[in-house]
């Protein structure tokens, strides 16, 4: 199948962008963000369409994407107020100081990936390598010499995607008692150069 990619999310397609991340990410964020219908409201309202690599299918339907985070802000961040406005003032104030114990820093000196994912249907076809190569395209563009992400200690499967594609893991933080809200003990930092 061909697949195209394209700096930033086609119009139209913010909704099943949520899903998409919603697929990848819900497993572990659906205590906190959930339940589905509002994670999916909050995610196609915070979504930064500038901060987004898309797959695209021959026919123009969005198949995966990568986001990403920068000094002007990260794909899937929002803030307190969007938190309140989806979720209420006491639902959207305990879930975004929960979140907010979760979220990677802007990284200086690396392009900070802000999150890969594909539909089911079209995994192990290439889309999440070709995905990771631009990202690392986009590092060079503007600057940075390395790319950094995180991953789960339970998630083998993006670990091994990442290690094939020249991902190294440079260190492990647990997240202490949050473990018991989000269902994993740690996340692994990985770097490569983007210039690969």
């Amino acid at each position: 199948m061909r697949i195209e990619l394209r700096r930033g999310l086609p119009s139209g397609q913010r909704r099943l962008a949520a899903e998409l991340y919603w697929q990848a990410f819900g497993g572990k964020l659906d205590r906190v963000m959930g339940p589905e219908p509002r994670a999916l409201d909050f995610l196609e309202r915070v979504m930064r369409a500038d901060h987004a690599i898309a797959a695209l299918d021959g026919e123009g339907r969005l198949q995966g994407l990568a986001g990403f985070k920068t000094p002007a802000g990260g794909f899937a961040g929002g803030t307190f107020a969007d938190m309140r406005a989806v979720y209420g003032v006491w639902g959207g104030t305990w879930r975004a100081l929960i979140l907010r114990a979760l979220q990677s820093e802007v990284d200086n000196d690396r392009f900070l990936l802000d999150g890969i994912c594909v539909a089911r249907d079209m995994r192990s076809q290439g889309i999440g390598s070709a995905l990771l190569a631009e990202i690392c395209d986009e590092a060079r563009r503007r600057g940075y010499a390395s790319v950094r992400l995180d991953v789960i200690d339970s998630n083998w499967r993006a670990r091994a995607l990442y290690e094939r594609q020249g991902f190294v893991a440079i260190r492990s933080h647990g997240i202490g008692a949050l473990r018991h809200v989000f269902g994993f003990k740690a996340a692994i930092t990985m770097v490569r150069p983007a210039g690969r």
